[in-house]
């Protein structure tokens, strides 16, 4: 199946059994024969699927190589992606030349934001392997990497100019990692779909996977249509983050994946927001029901001080305030702005909204 993002420069995201071999006639189909390419992943990527990549572009005529870095969040800093542009530089890449990001979301932000940053920006393709890049991250066009101080705080919005999602690559995915994704995919089901919450509750998403991610995805891009930029109702993608970022940042990025971190975001912020009279009672268990299904951790000893602190340095921070997503109920997402300074009572019960 195929969907259209409808962003500034329009493009295509395929969701297909087997269509990493597909890669080569659908870059000539959009950049045309004879170009370079190098096929960014990690050291997990590139060993399982780079040759197939590679294979499918020289079979086009399109001169391809392939670059890996550790994988890991820990390589996603400025000093990585360095090195990536300067094997742009080395592999003589130009202007009329693209990328293709192969991995995980850490690939995805980085190759590119690399993408975005070489040349002052050539096209990129994003070949998702993980649940959570397949359903969240390669598609919307947000690049970037972490600072010591913060998540994501240094990028770019660069639209890919195709993505392919391939499901077959789940099957060499580890249990932790399926799991991680599927926070992302529970979000989804509370900021906009609450038939797709309910049906994660009754049914296990292995058994549907493809709608699953088409699902997601179709979710991701209607949204991105209306607001590509973050300027108002993107923001809602970032439910479960702001305290979710918050305990990435608290433990350096070390004990908690992405999508255990954002499923405990979400409980707790939703269990605050109950507090406030915002969200429905007992909404905030039934994230927390769901996520446990998943295997997902639903709570953290980090002191609440501590997430208000680390919180009001992230990036959705404006001036002297915060956006938070809240729900109203499952399905119903809204923007709520609070000052830093009211953020702690807020999340113990205090409210000062």
């Amino acid at each position: 199946m195929e969907l259209t993002v409808h962003t500034a420069t329009p493009y295509q995201i395929v969701i297909q059994r087997g269509c990493l071999s597909q890669i080569g006639p659908r870059a000539v189909q959009l950049f045309g024969s004879g170009k370079r390419t190098v096929v960014v992943g990690d050291s997990n990527t590139i060993p399982l699927y780079g040759q197939t990549i590679v294979n499918s572009l020289q079979d086009s005529g399109i001169l391809a190589s392939t670059y890996a870095f550790p994988a890991g969040e820990g390589s996603k800093h400025l000093s990585t992606v360095e090195g990536i542009l300067s094997e742009f530089v080395d592999r003589g890449l130009t202007r009329t030349d693209f990328i293709v990001a192969l991995g995980g979301g850490v690939t995805g932000d980085m190759a590119g934001f690399a993408a975005a940053s070489y040349l002052r920006g050539v096209p990129f393709i994003q070949v998702p392997t993980s649940l959570l890049a397949q359903i969240d991250s390669s598609v919307g066009g947000k690049t970037g990497v972490d600072l010591p101080q913060g998540k994501n705080l240094v990028g770019a919005f660069w639209q890919p100019s195709l993505v392919l999602i391939d499901p077959d690559t789940l099957s060499t995915l580890p249990d932790h990692f399926f799991a991680d994704g599927m926070g992302e995919a529970i979000k989804y089901g509370c900021i906009r779909d609450r038939a797709l919450f309910e049906r994660l509750e009754r049914e296990n998403a292995r058994d549907f996977l493809e709608e699953l991610i088409r699902e997601c995805v179709d979710c991701k891009r209607v949204i991105v249509e209306h607001d590509e930029r973050e300027k108002g109702e993107r923001m809602l993608l970032n439910f479960g983050h702001t305290l979710g970022h918050a305990l990435e940042k608290v433990y350096g990025y070390q004990k908690l994946s992405h999508g255990e971190a954002v499923g405990i975001g979400m409980v707790l912020m939703t269990q605050a927001s109950e507090k406030a009279g915002i969200t429905q009672p007992g909404t905030s268990q039934r994230i927390a029901n769901l996520l446990s299904r998943y295997h997902l951790p639903v709570s953290d000893p980090a002191p609440l001080s501590d997430l208000a602190k680390a919180a009001c340095s992230d990036k959705k921070s404006a001036g002297a305030s915060i956006r938070l997503i809240l729900l109203s109920s499952i399905g119903e997402s809204l923007i709520h702005t609070v000052p830093h300074d009211h953020l702690l009572d807020f999340l113990t019960g205090g409210t000062r909204l």
